[in-house]
């Protein structure tokens, strides 16, 4: 048996969600690196190409699992099945497609649900040269000084999260995929990273389970917590913070809407 194989056969779900985030990963920065597209086709084939690994090395390392992803259709038999894997293959693929300005705010997304809870989960930053999961996450950094720092979509910043920033006299911060937001909460470069108006549940499946596993508040804007693997995979709201402020986030919240 190969080193690859090796790896990928491993039975632990956290350490087999860190490999596969970190291999999709790696093709897409090859992918990038080749210079030979850019912008929306550069996206379209990083988009199909890891999706179709990542598809590929569950279907192999846990058949008897669900499998919900963004470029995949629906199976409808995840709905009865505990274990049920939410993959965004590619976050920010607008992002991922702007190679010539560098931009490293994309991301990998591979998250095991259990019941509809995140448990095994991974997000990868390719550009960046890391992955974080939910096995051994990062000892969380000191809050940023000054100002709240509030991430926020860099293309449809929500207009809940402008008036929350007028309230707690906060910073907003745009900033591209949903994943790249969520780590830098965990990374200790913003206190948080608020969405209203528009997510599925690949988009923060990954990061959710991350977040939580590190510590970090992590919650829909109204406190109820994140449920997966439903038969609407609309999830449009997200917050997460450092729980030091999560009460303060949360009232701000209700306060502007």
């Amino acid at each position: 048996m190969n080193a690859v194989s090796t790896v990928l056969s491993v039975d632990d779900d956290h350490r087999l969600a860190v490999h596969i985030a970190t291999a999709a990963g790696a093709a897409l920065n090859a992918i990038r690196a080749s210079a030979v597209l850019a912008g929306k086709p550069l996206g379209a084939v990083g988009d199909a190409t890891a999706n179709e690994l990542i598809t590929r090395i569950l279907a192999h390392t846990r058949p008897a699992d669900g499998f919900l992803s963004e470029e995949s259709a629906p199976d409808p038999q995840r709905l009865a099945l505990d274990r049920v894997w939410i993959i965004d293959p590619l976050d920010g693929t607008r992002e991922f497609g702007e190679c010539l300005e560098r931009r490293d705010d994309w991301a990998v997304h591979v998250a095991l649900t259990v019941n509809g809870e995140p448990r095994a989960c991974a997000v990868a930053l390719p550009a960046r040269g890391v992955t974080f999961g939910t096995l051994s996450p990062p000892e969380l950094p000191p809050a940023p000084n000054g100002r709240l720092k509030i991430l926020v979509s860099r293309s449809r910043a929500p207009e809940l999260a402008l008036r929350v920033a007028q309230r707690l006299n906060a910073e907003l911060v745009p900033m591209g995929s949903a994943g790249a937001k969520a780590m830098a909460v965990l990374q200790g470069r913003a206190h948080a990273y608020l969405h209203a108006g528009g997510q599925y549940e690949w988009d923060s499946c990954a990061p959710v389970g991350v977040a939580l596993a590190a510590g970090l508040h992590a919650s829909r804007i109204d406190g109820s917590p994140c449920i997966y693997n439903g038969l609407d995979v609309s999830m449009p709201d997200l917050l997460i913070c450092r729980r030091e402020i999560a009460e303060l986030m949360l009232a701000a919240i209700a306060d502007a809407q």
